[in-house]
């Protein structure tokens, strides 16, 4: 098939699109070429995914089950395990996790495994579209061979392109469709062709001179990010050595109109971006000789988060004559952030991993997550009621899901570490009647 009528069919709405790796990136995707009137296909590994999916069922917390429903019912969507469906696709786009391995290195076991179902299956005329973060080079370094080992010759007999994923969790702002698209090609055909794809479904499309720099403006966001948050939880430290708050910190700094971005602090930094990408970035950075000095500082300074706010409680439990030794510790919330159902990289695990290790009582409460496994102890969700939360000689807030009844926390708990300001929003912290019972980082 000719660059011509692969964008002619993509433009008609004949082309068949198909989406490997049905998660946070993939399925939202997936549904928005659905609902435009493609015919997609989703494929994943996880058989559990598949029959939720069968069954209407999201697993994730930006597609609600009536929205599922509602695309699935239009039968233009297929889940399915079988790779040998990439056969009949036009576009094959690639939204695999990209994790840290044990020594904390890139692990991109998931897109080589993707791009051999994509290669064993390949035919020309198609575009692949690697979407999951990684370092600078991947898709010319990786793809780019396995597919061209077919014979088949990019730019010619098929199109390659990278396009970094840009999803939040639990934002009700910007979504999939109105948050905008950076994409490069290997080639200037394939760039071409990614636009026209993404121009079906996305308001903003923004070309950039090849694949690997689009790979690094995904990298650049989130070193941004990473760093800002770990300046601003160093100052937050400093600010307690100083007996300053840092939250009255940060809001009078947020008045300034220009030259400042606020950032906020936290028992750690986690989510399937932030704490990981920048490391990507690091890693390929010692191939060339380079040490990445604000990722590696920002990394190490965010790790320490869950153990400051370990001390912050020890300290707490000091004023009551305890120690965490069979204390009643309450987490509140073990989401990486409020109003996701996701665990990936979430500080709130390590902090109650450093809680059993001091063989403290620990208990969580999660509308999201009715179980849990931490260290090889099965832990259930503890109720969010009156006589439970008096029981507890502290209750640590790591993620202020918006469900929760702050003020019924506030009459009932004895002592509350917010480690998120979030009851500075419904009540004075700073108040004689609360002084001693509401402690924030």
């Amino acid at each position: 098939m000719s660059i011509k009528n692969l964008k002619k069919r993509i433009k008609s709405k004949k082309a068949k699109v198909g989406v490997i790796g049905l998660g946070y990136v993939g399925l939202p995707l997936a549904l928005s070429f659905a609902k435009k009137g493609f015919n997609v296909i989703g494929i994943d590994i996880d058989k559990d995914r598949i029959e939720q999916l069968k069954k209407r069922v999201s697993y994730i917390t930006d597609v609600s089950n009536a929205e599922l429903k509602s695309t699935l019912n239009g039968r233009n969507f297929k889940a399915t395990t079988d790779a040998s469906f990439i056969k009949k696709l036009d576009a094959v786009i690639i939204c695999v996790p990209t994790p840290l391995g044990k020594n904390r290195e890139p692990d991109i076991s998931y897109i080589r495994e993707a791009v051999t179902k994509v290669r064993d299956n390949i035919r020309k005329g198609q575009i692949v579209v690697l979407e999951s973060t990684t370092y600078p080079g991947t898709t010319r370094e990786i793809l780019l061979p396995v597919l061209q080992s077919t014979g088949l010759k990019e730019g010619r007999d098929f199109y390659l392109a990278f396009s970094p994923e840009r999803i939040d969790p639990g934002n009700e702002v910007y979504k999939t469709e109105n948050t905008p698209k950076i994409i490069g090609g290997i080639s200037a055909k394939s760039t071409a062709v990614a636009k026209v794809l993404y121009d079906q479904v996305i308001d903003e499309v923004i070309p950039v001179t090849s694949a690997s720099a689009a790979e690094m403006v995904k990298l650049l966001e989130n070193t941004f990010r990473i760093v800002n948050i770990a300046l601003v939880n160093e100052i937050t430290v400093l600010c307690d050595k100083l007996g300053l708050d840092i939250w009255e910190i940060i809001d009078s700094a947020k008045s300034k109109p220009y030259g400042y971005m606020p950032f906020y602090p936290g028992p750690g930094c986690g989510g399937h971006c932030i704490p990981v990408d920048p490391l990507y970035l690091s890693w390929k950075a010692k191939e060339h000789g380079f040490e990445t000095k604000f990722i590696n500082l920002a990394s190490s300074v965010n790790e320490l988060m869950p153990q400051y706010t370990i001390d912050k409680l020890e300290r707490i439990l000091a004023k009551q004559k305890k120690t965490l030794n069979k204390a009643k510790i309450l987490v509140l919330g073990v989401a990486y952030k409020k109003d996701v159902k996701d665990l990936r990289e979430s500080p709130a695990i390590d902090v109650i991993k450093i809680l059993q290790a001091q063989n403290a009582k620990i208990s969580y409460h999660d509308s999201f997550f009715p179980f849990l496994k931490i260290s090889g102890i099965n832990l259930k969700r503890s109720p969010f009621t009156k006589a439970f939360l008096r029981s507890q000689d502290c209750v640590v807030i790591t993620a202020a899901h918006s469900s929760l009844d702050y003020r019924f926390l506030i009459d009932n708990a004895k002592v509350i570490l917010d480690t998120r300001g979030i009851l500075r929003k419904i009540v004075n912290t700073k108040s004689r009647k609360l002084k001693g019972k509401i402690i924030t980082l």
